[in-house]
């Protein structure tokens, strides 16, 4: 199962949390305003109740990105989410204090989606969010489905080593939700340290991980990267032969549900590994004479 296949089931399963009868004109008037938070709005609020999404909220490494056409795009200042009249403003980084300070003086409910450094702090999130727009059990559904994705992945990789690697030449060791994505997975994180670092190219050219998790390589991320290390010819010679697997940015830029999503498919890179070793003992183990299946 390739990345863009996991995010497709994300995207099918959101489809099935369709607004039920009078909930739309119940639920309260939402802005998110930023790409984290949209994700957030547009798989728990009804579309009649969103007001309002960020700017990048149509962007190519946002993942519910085909939810947000026709749906009103706003700026993260003051007199725009004030025309647009929300009860309840949802975010992650986006808004000054200002404008946050402002719309509290209104009567602006105000949601903050939290760092999360495991999938604990995802459900926190999801649970907020969805308590604040009325639709706790379609948020209890998602997690639901993240749970058995975690479930399903557990122990994939058996504790193999593996570097996480974004197009920015960045890494991410203990205390991270990367670290938590790749533990999930059944992968022993060789970053060392705690929070996000960077890595040194020549250090790592000299003495390469044997297998390497990619983060933001896809297109739509590497397009706000011209200069970076994503682009260095070093990097692919150190990659090539060694990624599992390559996670969009989509799916890696905010503490949400689909880190779920990152782990099934870190884990599904694992099966084709395992026929090939289940192939390798069996060709090893054959009987003198005999022909023993090699796939």
């Amino acid at each position: 199962m390739r990345a863009q296949a996991v995010i497709a089931g994300a995207a099918l399963l959101l489809g099935l949390l369709s607004p039920r009868p009078g909930v739309a004109a119940a639920a309260p008037r939402v802005m998110s305003l930023d790409q984290c938070a949209d994700q957030y709005v547009l798989a728990l609020s009804p579309r009649p109740a969103i007001v309002g999404l960020s700017p990048r909220a149509r962007n190519g490494d946002s993942l519910l990105a085909a939810r947000a056409v026709n749906l009103p795009t706003r700026r993260a200042d003051v007199e725009s989410v004030l025309a647009a009249r929300p009860q309840v403003v949802i975010r992650y980084w986006g808004g000054d204090p200002g404008l946050l300070a402002t719309l509290s003086g209104r009567g602006v409910r105000i949601v903050s989606i939290e760092e999360a450094s495991d999938f604990g702090g995802v459900r926190r999130n999801v649970r907020a969010v969805a308590a604040a727009l009325g639709r706790d059990s379609d948020g209890e559904a998602i997690l639901r489905h993240m749970d058995a994705q975690l479930a399903a992945s557990r122990g994939a990789w058996r504790g193999r080593g593996a570097l996480y690697l974004t197009s920015g030449g960045a890494t991410a060791g203990a205390g991270t939700l990367i670290d938590a994505i790749l533990r999930a997975a059944g992968l022993r994180n060789l970053a060392g340290g705690v929070g996000y670092h960077e890595v040194s190219l020549e250090r790592l050219a000299m003495n390469p991980p044997s297998a390497v998790v990619e983060g933001f390589f896809d297109s739509a991320s590497l397009d706000q990267t011209h200069w970076g290390p994503g682009r260095h010819g070093a990097l692919d010679r150190l990659t090539a032969g060694r990624t599992l697997v390559s996670l969009p940015g989509s799916l890696l830029g905010c503490p949400a549900w689909f880190a779920g999503d990152a782990v099934a498919a870190i884990a599904a890179a694992a099966r084709p590994v395992r026929r090939a070793e289940l192939g390798a003992a069996r060709c090893r183990t054959a009987p003198a004479g005999t022909t023993a299946p090699c796939v």
